[in-house]
């Protein structure tokens, strides 16, 4: 469990659950709970005691948010953020603090955006014309009745305001028989009648008005399936969205039920759903296991019939043809372990690095200052003025030696060593270079690659394997032979933490629910 430390009455608290980075963000309960067309707005702290603290944010591109270098955050999340069937988003991004001595700090921060049913919109309708004696019909334009975030809509009339005679489905179909009386007085006193358009399931109205003339204008009832299309192609983790509106030519009360026929056995019954009695929706999504890597496009036929009381059926037929597609969740999987390998590699490189050069620090220190004693003898003759024969005598036998004349110098000196034996300092001095120089390379070529993909939808992008290969590259600098390092340290087991230590932007993998299944 995370520990929150507060200061006094401050508005910000920290989370203490890990102590670096230090960010000091918002204590209230669901700070980062936002919904669409609230406007957000706060101030990041750190616990640096530092004046010349400096922020900025990754990750935030296209989502309007304005954060400055001082650390002020201001968001007013559109209304077009979340889709109405997903209800929430998961936007994440990263703050970033730069300390005084350059080092840097970062911060992963998710928001959950909500979405926020909005009411419908009516616009202004044209004058519907009427005949007398004639059934006169007239569908309200879906263009014009709408809802902004893509809700099914209901009409409503009040019965008090309708003349008699006159009708308005849910759907939008006005209908009306104005009897000779009706038709004269429109002449001079045009029809208004108001209705009110309700956003469906959660019930949110806006009023509009109809006004009505002396003409005609007819539209036959039938299901409308919106959008009108008769052909889709979806890929598998899309969904196909249809709003089903029934309409009888009888009348909306003869109008009984709705059904769905499909040619694929996969796709259940349940995925067409009643709002109403006279109004549908259709929500499916077809999953990573529809289609086979290698199969081609699937198409598959939906047909939405509607019955009436009598038993007459109509229907419409709908195909979808569904692709392949590439599943998301195994990719981004597979990328982050792409992301990660790469980077506990350069960590156990730089691991080895670290240790050869303090054992090379030894070896040199151990040349610097080690002294072998060599003991020379240098002996010079000095003039020699002849050879004289020798007698030595015993009480045995009397020898017969030769004398040499003159002066002998003998010498005795040392010689410092400077070496150790069998290996050479300058060796090791360059070796040592070597070594520094790989432990900077790498240490830069990691930073750079764990920064700029530590979000997953960075490593979605072609220039990631590419990337990859540069990175590999570093790690196989051919002078890295030279050094002899220990093979058998490439079977280190390296966890998050000890790449975290070495390249601080290393994010680690977030858990997700998958949505749609995986293949």
């Amino acid at each position: 469990m995370a520990l929150l430390v507060c200061a006094g009455s401050s508005a910000f608290c920290q989370n203490a659950q890990t102590p670096s980075p230090s960010f000091i963000f918002p204590d209230s309960t669901g700070w980062n709970v936002v919904n669409e067309g609230q406007h957000v707005q706060f101030q990041i702290k750190s616990t640096h005691q530092s004046n010349k603290i400096y922020y900025s944010l990754e990750g935030a591109d296209g989502l309007g948010i304005q954060f400055d270098s001082t650390g002020m955050f201001r968001w007013t999340p559109s209304f077009d953020i979340v889709d109405r069937v997903q209800k929430t988003r998961d936007v994440t991004v990263i703050f970033q603090q730069g300390l005084p001595d350059g080092k840097r700090e970062r911060k992963e921060v998710t928001f959950i955006v909500r979405h926020v049913n909005r009411p419908p919109v009516v616009d202004e309708l044209p004058v519907l014309y009427v005949r007398q004696s004639s059934a006169n019909n007239y569908q309200i334009p879906p263009e014009l009745v709408y809802d902004p975030d893509g809700d099914p809509i209901v009409l409503r009339s009040s019965l008090a305001v309708m003349p008699e005679g006159t009708a308005l489905s849910q759907q939008g179909l006005f209908t009306w028989k104005p009897s000779r009386t009706q038709f004269a007085s429109l002449r001079t006193n045009p029809l208004i009648i108001e209705f009110t358009a309700q956003d469906q399931p959660d019930k949110l109205e806006t009023t509009g008005k109809l006004r009505i003339a002396q003409t005609q204008q007819d539209l036959p009832p039938d299901i409308m399936i919106v959008p009108g299309d008769s052909i889709f192609s979806i890929k598998e983790d899309e969904i196909l969205n249809l709003k089903i509106y029934v309409s009888d030519p009888n009348g909306d009360d003869d109008a009984k039920t709705a059904g769905l026929i499909t040619s694929d056995k996969r796709i259940p019954q349940a995925v067409l759903k009643e709002n109403t009695a006279l109004q549908y929706e259709l929500t499916w999504s077809p999953g990573y296991d529809f289609v086979e890597d290698t199969q081609p496009p699937v198409k598959a036929e939906l047909v939405i019939y509607a019955l009436d009381k009598s038993n007459n059926r109509t229907q419409r037929k709908v195909t979808v043809r569904v692709s392949d597609a590439e599943n998301l969740i195994k990719k981004d999987a597979h990328q982050f372990q792409k992301y990660r390998t790469n980077l506990a590699d350069a960590v156990i490189l730089i691991q080895q690095l670290d240790q050869n050069q303090k054992n090379l620090n030894a070896d040199y220190k151990k040349a610097k200052k080690g002294k072998k004693n060599r003991s020379i003898v240098n002996a010079s003759l000095g003039a020699v003025t002849g050879a004289t024969p020798a007698i030595v005598d015993n009480s045995q036998s009397a020898k017969i030696i030769a004398g040499v004349g003159g002066t002998t110098v003998l010498t005795f000196g040392t010689l410092e060593a400077t070496e150790v034996i069998g290996r050479s300092k300058e060796g090791i001095l360059e070796k040592i270079k070597i070594t520094i120089d790989l432990r900077n390379k790498i240490q830069g070529a990691g930073d750079e690659f764990a920064r700029k993909y530590s979000l997953k939808a960075s490593r979605r992008s072609p220039e990631f394997e590419k990337d990859i290969e540069k990175f590999r590259t570093s790690l196989a600098d051919q002078r890295i032979v030279l050094l002899e390092l220990d093979a058998y340290s490439r079977n280190l087991r390296i966890d998050d933490r000890d790449i975290k230590k070495v390249f601080v932007d290393y994010v680690e993998e977030q858990k997700e629910t998958a949505s749609l299944s995986p293949k």
